[in-house]
């Protein structure tokens, strides 16, 4: 097990990662954080909120790159902490497997995922979370909503590069097909 020095060791200074978001896809994790019933329904699904960089607000779904050394399982919870805060208490399941696998391309249209940085590979979790959760970072905030609500059009246009689409598809992924 590889120990925080050996990943701290790992980082790419920022000209070493846009030299390498040139040259080679990404690997991301992505994660739609669910709050769910007794037996298994997702009742509220969690949006966070920040502002782009041209200043616009978009609602997107947690996400984030997988460190070097870094197991996947190890990444979404990191991710889901950092974004939600360390009492979010994220169920990331003993075999984890993604309901997606979506590739963003710097050129868009290529899919319906699109990132102008970098050519990025996300596997794509739905993850329950049972503790209590504020946004963090720079999340401005996060809105718990039903899955019809985060169904609905206008918050799907609300979500830039694609995390509209992945909502849509983990909404299907968990018995919501009527969108």
């Amino acid at each position: 097990m590889p120990t925080d020095v050996e990943r701290q060791e790992a980082w790419l200074s920022r000209e070493e990662l846009d030299n390498v978001r040139g040259r080679v896809p990404i690997l991301y994790v992505a994660a739609v954080p669910v709050r769910v019933s007794d037996n298994g329904d997702v009742t509220r699904v969690g949006l966070l909120l920040r502002a782009s960089e041209t200043g616009t607000m978009e609602r997107e779904l947690v996400a984030g790159r997988v460190n070097y050394h870094e197991r996947v399982r190890d990444a979404l919870v990191r991710h889901l902490e950092k974004d939600l805060g360390p009492m979010a208490l994220p169920s990331v399941p003993a075999s984890p497997v993604p309901f997606t696998v979506a590739e963003f391309f710097p050129t868009p249209g290529v899919t319906p995922f699109h990132d102008p940085r970098q050519h990025a590979v996300a596997l794509c979790f739905i993850v329950p979370v049972r503790g209590d959760c504020a946004p963090q970072h720079d999340s401005l905030d996060l809105a718990w909503l039903t899955p019809q609500e985060a169904g609905e059009t206008g918050q799907l246009a609300e979500m830039a590069g694609g995390h509209g689409a992945l909502l849509r598809q983990a909404l299907v992924h968990v018995g919501h097909s009527a969108f």
